[in-house]
């Protein structure tokens, strides 16, 4: 124990003591990761080659997808060469590097939703207006918004996890460096750092909720309204698919956050990490993907190998 408590780096914890059920989770989760990786890559390949799908919708659409495909890249893979070589050792820059890169998309995908709200809320809510509002330069602007807050709270969580001084046995409850388990390695009150950067950006994921309640109650109260059947099936068909991934990707995140760490391996803990980590990713794009009747088409254009209309609007391709 004393080895491990002064050892550079951080022991993951394993799956399963029994080497077959080890290749196994990792063999499961190696479909996942291709599943995500295909469905991300064909949604970000047809929203920027397919001319009907230069909108802001489909644009932030696109960037929603390469932060599930980069999400799901900086804990599953390091998961599955783990498992397969039997052996949980991670060194501490490869631990600080996932802790920046995770954190900092996590915030992204967050931010991302909330606009994606905000724009069904303006197509829907102020159709006439909704090309003066989401133009091209404030579209931009958005998505560039989302990337920067997402690094600058990776930086706010790195700085002051890695603050820490590690006095424990640096066995980490997980099968990624999740801060939550990093915090119980700590025994003084320098993880109070952590605390405070955690209650800050909980306040800022708060007030996107808010709005992103705001968005969807006005958006239900002018899709009743609709006089039109038709209308009104085609605006559900395209905000309850929002509204799920956007449900659950908070209420998973929510319960990973509130749901008290263990100083013993529970396979709750891994299910929970990976409800929160895993599945939003890889649901994402097929719930887009088959409730879209643009994106069935286009992607059935691309699996034909159809060509494509090269005609591109405004910047919406880039």
């Amino acid at each position: 124990m004393a080895n491990i408590t002064s050892m550079s780096g951080f022991l993951l914890i394993r799956f399963s003591d029994i080497r077959e059920l080890q290749i196994l989770y990792a063999l499961l989760f190696l479909v996942l990761y291709l599943l995500t990786l295909a469905s991300n890559l064909i949604i970000i390949i047809i929203t920027t080659v397919d001319q009907h799908l230069q909108t802001p919708m489909y644009y932030f659409l696109k960037h929603l997808s390469l932060l599930d495909l980069s999400f799901i890249s900086v804990t599953v893979p390091q998961s599955i060469d783990n498992s397969l070589k039997d052996d949980g050792y991670m060194s501490q820059d490869q631990c600080i590097l996932q802790v920046f890169i995770f954190t900092s998309l996590a915030w992204a995908e967050m931010a991302i939703l909330t606009v994606m709200s905000y724009d069904r809320y303006v197509a829907i809510c102020f159709p006439l207006h909704y090309e003066v509002i989401m133009d091209p330069t404030k579209c931009q602007g958005a998505v560039i918004a989302v990337w920067l807050s997402g690094s600058i709270s990776g930086i706010l969580f790195t700085a002051a996890t890695f603050s820490i001084t590690f006095c424990k046995a640096k066995i980490i409850h997980q099968f990624f460096c999740d801060v939550p388990q990093l915090l119980k390695l700590s025994c003084s009150n320098d993880y109070l750092r952590v605390i405070g950067v955690t209650t800050f950006v909980s306040a800022m994921a708060f007030i996107c909720f808010i709005s992103i309640v705001f968005s969807y109650t006005h958006i239900f109260s002018t899709v009743l309204r609709m006089p039109s059947d038709e209308g009104r099936s085609k605006a559900f068909s395209t905000c309850l698919p929002h509204l799920f991934v956007v449900s659950f990707y908070i209420s998973t995140g929510m319960f990973a956050f509130l749901n008290p760490t263990s100083d013993s391996p529970m396979a709750v803990d891994l299910m929970i990490s990976i409800f929160y980590t895993v599945i939003p990713p890889t649901l994402n794009p097929i719930i887009y993907g088959l409730r879209n009747e643009a994106m069935k088409e286009a992607c059935r254009k691309l699996l034909l190998g159809r060509q494509f209309n090269k005609k591109k609007s405004q910047f919406y391709c880039c």
